[in-house]
């Protein structure tokens, strides 16, 4: 019997916008103890007092940001007295765009783009806080790309001591962080971190059988039945769990129903899902590359350009060839490896020389990082 065509009016998704990246789910599983965590530091605020402090640490896609999402929803829906603020500091790097970020979501209109200062944005801030009475919540998403460039210290003292020329007002952080390695309650001033003091909220990687729940969930909301056969998915999550990042098993399942469509298939095959992946499986890299500071893409991009070279590429070799050492010596080089090998972009192979001697296998295609790391 003949299979039956896709027309040309026909589509296979039910809701495109399932699979995107900032989508977020009505229904938020395995992680019900961070968001109760978070729902624990916001209980002060809604008794009339300031949130408690955060940082929600992870790696990247375990669900950080959308968790935070998901709490701030149900802080729009149902309460006044608190002010959320979602700032994604991958595109809001400097304070002014920060600041510009929140005086939007106060005022519902953006600050004026030029002869505008930072102290009168946030003078305006303060005041329609100390006004309102309300408390606002501040979630600096990737707030390790502000602590690189040595910002982040000023943006969280600037919010935490609003109170001081504005009484009444009441500000708190909430951070996530993808730098596994970055300690911010030593590297942030005391001036900082006194009233910072913030709870650490871990999420984990998401395990295989996690991440399975999560496709065939996003699958059965975003698809029509019978598009894509449970076979297929054992194959996406196979492939997502190589990553660590289930942005990318979101992306694989869109990329391969539409691979579909364009064959004007019904139903998804194992041609769609491999095609596929040859995009999907850039998600993490462009993700996880930008969460590095600029000195670690320096060496990422190195590692890069020597495995075009050498095989097998040698730890002491990228250390020799680096153009310039970073402070510690050979130690935090190879801190920067382990790094990478904790964010699946390299393999950390031990060699019999001994000592931290190890053969550095890149993940990825050399001229795909290059061009990534920029």
């Amino acid at each position: 019997m003949r299979k039956r065509l896709l027309m040309s009016d026909q589509t296979l998704f039910r809701n495109i916008d399932v699979f995107e990246i900032d989508y977020v789910p009505e229904f938020f599983n395995y992680r019900e103890s961070q968001l109760d965590d978070l729902a624990y530091q916001i209980r002060p605020a809604l008794e009339g007092g300031r949130a408690l402090n955060a940082i929600c640490r992870g790696l990247p896609g375990t669900g950080k940001t959308t968790s935070v999402l998901r709490i701030f929803a149900e802080l729009e829906q149902t309460t006044k007295k608190i002010l959320p603020v979602y700032v994604n500091c991958q595109t809001d790097r400097t304070k002014y765009m920060v600041y510009s970020r929140i005086y939007a979501t106060v005022f519902g209109h953006t600050p004026a783009r030029t002869g505008v200062s930072i102290k009168s944005v946030m003078d305006a801030i303060g005041g329609a806080l100390q006004r309102q009475g309300k408390s606002l919540i501040v979630c600096l998403d990737d707030a390790n790309l502000l602590h690189y460039n040595n910002m982040l210290g000023d943006v969280i003292n600037t919010l935490l001591r609003l109170h001081q020329d504005y009484p009444g007002a009441r500000a708190a952080v909430f951070a996530t962080v993808s730098d596994m390695d970055l300690d911010l309650a030593s590297d942030l001033s005391r001036w900082v971190t006194s009233p910072f003091r913030p709870s650490d909220i871990y999420f984990p990687p998401y395990d295989a059988e996690e991440i399975r729940g999560i496709l065939r969930d996003r699958i059965r909301i975003g698809l029509y039945p019978g598009v894509f056969p449970a076979a297929i998915l054992d194959r996406i999550v196979e492939q997502t769990m190589e990553s660590g990042d289930v942005r990318v098993g979101l992306d694989q399942v869109k990329r391969a129903v539409l691979n579909a469509e364009c064959a004007a298939r019904t139903e998804v095959i194992e041609e769609d899902v491999t095609t596929a992946y040859e995009q999907s499986k850039h998600v993490h890299l462009a993700y996880t590359i930008r969460a590095l500071s600029a000195d670690e893409r320096l060496l990422l991009r190195k590692i890069a350009e020597l495995s075009k070279e050498q095989q097998p590429l040698i730890s002491g070799a990228i250390y020799a060839g680096a153009n310039s050492k970073p402070k510690g010596g050979y130690t935090a080089f190879f801190k920067r490896l382990r790094k990478f090998d904790a964010l699946r972009l390299i393999d950390l192979i031990r060699v019999h020389a001994g000592g931290r001697t190890s053969e550095v296998v890149l993940r990825y295609e050399p001229e795909k990082v290059v061009q990534i790391c920029g």
